[in-house]
């Protein structure tokens, strides 16, 4: 679903207050470093998002950040940071559409194009630890999961997650604490019996 919000004639106006508001070493930088990875940051863009159609908002609001944070310091190198503000932006329009899926993160992870990306090996030990806590979250009783989930992934208030579960604040801090410790316990605890 759309954002209206991120509509074309939006992203347009944005993009051009932002490049108005450009020094011609801004301009300079961002014509000899940025523009020449459009293709590579929209490749980028047609693997990690799912709507094609908002391919073209989201390289424009890519831009946009890009030089407002240039505004304030000129990145080197500029394609590692390029690639991360595009992935933060996808994190960003991720967690607005509450689409939180743990898959969905990890996937954007393994598609990071950053210069100074971790190896295969930290990549496969994060993703084990990702099924590790998946695997923890699926044993916690389903109330207790879905409080955890609405604190930790869409970062709700004890307050907004009472008003959500339609349950007392109370009963959101018992749910919480329990589950936390449910997790530390299966993630980090001594396994049953005293075999890893």
């Amino acid at each position: 679903m759309s954002d209206k919000t991120d509509s074309n004639p939006d992203a347009e106006r944005r993009r051009s207050q932002a490049l108005a508001m450009a020094t011609p070493a801004l301009e300079g930088w961002f014509v000899r470093e940025v523009l020449p990875l459009e293709a590579a940051l929209m490749h980028f863009l047609r693997r990690s998002w799912p709507n094609k159609s908002e391919l073209d908002d989201l390289r424009q609001e890519v831009y946009v950040r890009v030089c407002e944070a240039a505004r304030k310091e000129i990145p080197h190198p500029a394609k590692p940071f390029v690639f991360a503000v595009a992935r933060n932006l996808l994190v960003d329009r991720v967690r607005r559409e509450h689409v939180v899926s743990i898959e969905t993160v990890s996937d954007l992870d393994a598609l990071g194009v950053a210069v100074e990306e971790p190896g295969p090996d930290r990549n496969a030990m994060a993703r084990q630890e990702l099924r590790r806590l998946q695997a923890a979250l699926d044993q916690l009783p389903p109330r207790a999961r879905e409080a955890v989930l609405l604190r930790k992934i869409e970062g709700l208030s004890y307050r907004e997650i009472a008003l959500r579960m339609g349950i007392g604040e109370d009963t959101v801090s018992e749910h919480l604490s329990k589950a936390m410790y449910a997790l530390a316990d299966t993630l980090y605890g001594e396994p049953l019996g005293g075999k890893p």
